[in-house]
């Protein structure tokens, strides 16, 4: 998956906007303002490395399967910067289809979909 395919697909699904905090170095996905996909579009420091951009997508997951995924996938691991229960950080190595990196993205839109209030549920219902 590129970053073009990654960001076309998220902002396909309905309430998708993007953001560009951090002086544009990563891109956030949010629906209706809660943030479900992360990644970084210019180089960044990882562990006193240097990452190139893509390096990988942060994507909110139960907390059952996110333990179960990285068990499974070695480019799955816990959520860098973030919280290590409820995110993953989904590494672009090339071993994962981007099939199973569609699921996942459509698997943390719709736990942040679940836990939008009433009325932002009314309103994304009508987009």
């Amino acid at each position: 998956m590129t970053l073009d395919t990654f960001k076309t697909y998220c902002l396909s699904k309905k309430g998708v906007e993007e953001t560009y905090p951090f002086k544009g170095e990563a891109v956030w996905m949010k629906v209706m303002g809660k943030m479900f996909a992360m990644t970084f579009v210019r180089e960044f420091t990882f562990d006193k490395e240097i990452a190139p951009p893509f390096h990988f997508i942060n994507l909110k997951c139960d907390p059952e399967r996110a333990e179960i995924l990285r068990t499974k996938h070695a480019a799955i691991q816990p959520g860098w910067h973030q919280s290590k229960k409820h995110w993953n950080s989904v590494f672009m190595d090339g071993s994962l289809s981007d099939d199973m990196i569609k699921e996942l993205i459509d698997h943390s839109y719709d736990i942040v979909c679940e836990s939008l209030p009433k009325k932002d549920l009314e309103i994304l219902n009508t987009l």
